[in-house]
């Protein structure tokens, strides 16, 4: 199995993948002819609430929608993605993730326009939005084949795997092991890691049981909060390197065009490391972004794409930009040797001695806390679309068993088993767009003639 979803994964996010997301947001953004992004302001306009209404359908604010969004993206995916990134693509990975997120911008603006654009209700009658919606709503019936391959991907490729393994990983490094607990033999490993990851699923249930109204308000209070703390703590990092910051950059530049960081300078592979953990960071084009942003209240859909395209921003360019280039400035990179989060927990360590790796300690606990609340949204709505929502507690349960069984399987495979279900969500989200993207070029343009009378 191991070996299977290895190949699986490798060929997915080889030339299909590479053509469909990269290719889609290039699509996007000159079809869009950057429109969208000449009203950005605006976006931060209706994000801090200028445009609100209470009596809208829906079920979260365009700001508790945004963080809602975020609190899956800014994850992991950040911490523990861009050291893989690094490691298995070299510094020139990072340049092609910023390509991902800019052209990802436009296919959010999109993708979560339809979101809002063609919501349906479910079988209680409750609005609802999400590329499962927007294509039957918008394509019509005879296209729901495809809205059960999203949602049945969707299932599988929103489970909390990488943040459970990665924050499991670094609680044991720094704390288990250093202290003789749960060590020795395997058995003993894996009944430590287990009941961790039992510890922090009775936490995650406490909130995703109460749908995504709570989880709206808990990501509103814990999204801005932990990526400003991360943000403090790397630039604090980058200060006391600041010598070594235009080397980095340089390396960055001069590696995305010559892949020598790679074995062999395989260019195609540096790009397509970018493209996979940029989909992984931002997940622009994957459909999880328009299921969150499908719950705004809002009776504008440009309103709430112009909100979604702030995502990549500050998730990719922003947030994975200075994880990256902590990685980089403090050397932890060179030589091999330890992945993911633990790399980036030696940046800290040698940024801030002595305290560095306990300060990341508290950002992954909220980072990967906020992506678990985050994603259990996705694949509970997944799962009610296909089984009613009837489903919902049981969803939960399959959810909060994937943390703790997360918590004791091996990196490798759980980054393969996510490569390869979460990749086959972009394919129905992206046709689907680009399918209906003259209707939501149709009402931006409307939009944004009201918007200047």
């Amino acid at each position: 199995m191991s070996e299977f979803l290895k190949v699986a994964s490798g060929w997915l996010w080889g030339l299909p993948l590479l053509v469909l997301l990269l290719g889609g947001g290039v699509f996007f953004t000159f079809y869009s002819r950057f429109l969208p992004f000449l009203y950005l302001g605006h976006g931060v306009r209706v994000l801090l609430g200028k445009y609100d209404d209470e009596r809208a359908p829906g079920e979260v604010s365009h700001f508790q929608a945004l963080c809602s969004a975020l609190s899956a993206t800014v994850g992991m995916g950040n911490v523990a993605g861009v050291a893989i990134a690094v490691t298995a693509g070299g510094p020139g990975a990072l340049f092609w993730m910023w390509v991902c997120a800019l052209v990802g911008m436009a296919t959010k603006f999109f993708t979560c326009s339809l979101a809002i654009m063609y919501r349906g209700k479910d079988d209680v009658g409750q609005i609802q939005g999400g590329p499962m919606y927007f294509i039957v709503e918008g394509l019509g019936p005879k296209w729901k084949p495809l809205a059960i391959m999203f949602c049945m991907c969707g299932m599988f490729g929103c489970l909390p795997l990488l943040q459970s393994n990665q924050l499991t990983q670094i609680v044991r490094d720094m704390f288990f092991e250093p202290y003789g607990l749960f060590v020795g033999s395997e058995d003993r490993v894996n009944f430590g890691n287990g009941l961790f990851g039992l510890c922090v699923a009775l936490l995650v249930g406490s909130v995703i049981l109460g749908g995504i109204k709570r989880i709206g308000r808990v990501a509103a209070w814990l999204v801005p909060g932990m990526v400003i703390l991360y943000a403090v703590c790397a630039l604090v990092i980058l200060g006391g390197h600041v010598s070594e910051i235009p080397a980095a950059l340089a390396s960055i530049f001069k590696d995305a065009f010559s892949g020598e960081a790679v074995a062999g300078g395989a260019l195609g592979t540096v790009i397509m490391i970018g493209v996979q953990r940029a989909a992984f960071s931002n997940e622009a084009g994957m459909g999880t972004e328009a299921m969150a942003h499908g719950a705004a209240k809002t009776r504008e859909p440009i309103r709430e794409g112009m909100v979604a395209m702030l995502g990549p921003m500050i998730d990719t360019l922003i947030v994975c930009t200075i994880t990256g280039l902590v990685i980089l400035v403090t050397g932890v990179s060179e030589g091999g040797g330890k992945d993911g989060v633990i790399l980036t927990a030696r940046a800290f360590e040698k940024g801030i001695p002595g305290v560095g790796p306990y300060l990341l300690l508290i950002c992954v606990l909220f980072l990967s806390f906020s992506s678990m609340i985050g994603f259990s949204y996705y694949v509970t709505k997944c799962g009610c679309f296909l089984f009613g929502s009837r489903a919902r507690i049981p969803l939960a349960v399959f959810y909060l068993a994937a943390i703790v069984i997360s918590a004791v399987v091996t990196m490798g495979d759980v980054i393969n088993f996510l490569d390869v279900s979460f990749g086959l969500m972009a394919v129905p989200t992206i046709l689907s767009s680009l399918l209906l993207a003259p209707k939501v070029m149709q009402a931006a343009r409307k939009y944004f003639v009201r918007l200047e009378d």
